[in-house]
């Protein structure tokens, strides 16, 4: 077989030679387009690998202006978990705060606290209408751990601001009143946010974070193209998730274009990436189905091994 192939190139084969310059390196802007509408202060988004990201990784990189994809080598519920840890850890107001009923137990409190990271928690009632608030401090001398929330919350005399007010005017209350926590209510006493000055500080020192309208950290996560996508991407949506990676190693592929198809049709909204793929027709053939970025080359990590393995 008389087959001519073409010379190619690929990333470690090329340099980019240095050349004098005027700009320094604070004048640099570095940011780009993930997608159609998310946008990164940073060019870096974490590899979806179970030995690379999920929370604790996409928060480090949220806040430094890229974004962290979570592995979907998990349950559906753990990986639903690990989006709304990133989306819970910080933002300018919570509008979707942690909380518990006054008749649950200190046992149950802890556990809630504990898997979100958190130290302390607002206490409503089942139309939202805000009791109380149980945190470390009410909780620090405690042995017994069946009793009620309702026997050890903070209820008198709450601090709390209405709906509208400015971060600065939070922090002048926070710092006022020496608290960590401000809570955020209606003109019926109804819980509609919350603001830490944890969060206030934390926009000062990472000003270039990645995050989205509601001031929340951004994440991505990955899902495959198995029986249980549909489930993986409404629990997903439901932790509001920011992007799904539909991951594959051969991404030019009728499964990996049906799935991009039918999570667009399930949700239009949504921001999907899918790869990975090493061809002109291959990024066609996803941006085509729907997809609103493209994950081009096939095993480039120096730690990969699909090229190894698939060839």
């Amino acid at each position: 077989m008389n087959r001519k192939f073409k010379h190619a190139y690929t990333f470690d084969d090329l340099l980019l030679v240095p050349k004098y310059s005027e700009v320094l390196p604070s004048e640099v802007d570095v940011s780009t387009r993930l997608s159609r509408n998310i946008r990164l202060n940073i060019p870096l988004v974490s590899a979806a690998m179970d030995t690379v990201t999920e929370s604790a990784t996409a928060i480090t990189i949220a806040r430094h202006g890229g974004i962290g994809i979570i592995h979907r080598n998990m349950s559906i519920e753990r990986q639903k978990t690990e989006v709304e840890r990133v989306k819970k850890s910080e933002s300018g107001m919570i509008i979707d705060p942690v909380t518990v009923r006054p008749d649950q137990s200190i046992r149950e409190v802890l556990k809630i606290m504990e898997k979100f990271k958190i130290s302390g928690v607002p206490v409503v009632e089942e139309d939202n209408k805000l009791v109380g608030i149980i945190t470390n401090r009410d909780l620090r001398f405690e042995t017994d751990l069946d009793q009620k929330v309702a026997d050890v919350m903070t209820k008198d005399n709450l601090i709390t601001a209405k709906e509208g007010i400015t971060l600065e005017e939070s922090k002048k209350i926070l710092h006022e009143h020496r608290i960590e926590k401000l809570l955020i209510v209606d003109d019926e006493g109804r819980l509609k946010g919350l603001i830490t000055i944890k969060d206030i500080e934390k926009i000062k020192k990472y000003p270039n974070s990645c995050k989205d309208q509601l001031g929340r950290l951004r994440v991505g996560a990955a899902v495959g193209v198995g029986a249980d996508m549909e489930e993986r991407v409404s629990a997903l949506v439901e932790a509001n998730v920011d992007v799904v990676v539909v991951d594959a190693a051969h991404g030019h592929s009728k499964n990996v274009i049906k799935t991009v198809e039918r999570i667009k049709t399930l949700f239009p909204n949504l921001e999907v990436i899918a790869g990975n793929v090493a061809t002109a027709e291959g990024v066609k053939a996803l941006v085509d189905a729907g997809a609103d970025a493209v994950k081009v080359g096939v095993g480039p990590g120096s730690i990969c091994t699909t090229r190894i393995v698939a060839g």
